[in-house]
């Protein structure tokens, strides 16, 4: 119960999400909690790739899988939005973009 695991670094082998990324990433997940779209997520960091997956439900698979593969970096984008299905739904280099599909999903028309 004591034992403390050391979040790890780039200098581990491991793929990892740096604080920017972590920071964008948790800030929609916290929007999409408050509007009650999804209750849990989960990080996976392997020595290729970093995935974030956010659930509707922890009992089932993840709505939206985000991850970041820097082997593709030169070629299609290091960064990539897949979907329950496990289809792309989007991919290229900058997160922002990526991000931008499940950021419409909290917009909401307000009538003047």
């Amino acid at each position: 119960m004591g034992d403390v695991t050391p979040f790890p670094t780039r200098g581990s082998g491991q793929t990892v999400f740096d604080r920017s990324e972590l920071t964008r990433i948790l800030d929609l997940y916290g929007r999409m909690v408050a509007a009650g779209l999804w209750r849990d997520y989960a990080i996976a960091m392997e020595r290729d790739v970093a995935v974030f997956s956010a659930f509707r439900r922890a009992t089932e698979r993840p709505e939206y899988r985000i991850e970041k593969r820097p082997t593709l970096r030169n070629r299609q984008g290091m960064w990539a939005l897949i979907g329950e299905a496990g289809m792309v739904l989007r991919r290229g280099h900058e997160l922002a973009p990526i991000l931008a599909p499940v950021e419409r999903r909290l917009m909401k028309l307000v009538a003047p």
